[in-house]
């Protein structure tokens, strides 16, 4: 099973939010997911990360491959994975 760390969109129309989530692969973006670790709003003025540092880097460490953006939200919150 690909495990992904990836980004699922949450919020109305035109105003969205996301959640960092861990999810298999095949599954749809906003479908069933493993674990959730943390939230993304770039609607904020700076944008609001948070993630938890101690399950996003167990997730890492088994395998878990983060998307484009989630590496750059990862860097931005200085988790350097």
């Amino acid at each position: 099973m690909a495990v992904k760390i990836r980004l699922r969109r949450m919020g109305a129309h035109k105003a969205p939010f996301y959640r960092i989530v861990v999810a298999d692969s095949r599954s749809p973006r906003d479908g069933r997911f493993i674990e959730e670790i943390g939230y993304y709003n770039p609607l904020t003025e700076p944008a609001t990360i948070k993630i938890d540092e101690e399950k996003a880097t167990k997730w890492v460490a088994n395998g878990a491959q983060p998307t484009d953006v989630v590496k750059r939200l990862f860097d931005k919150a200085g988790l350097n994975k």
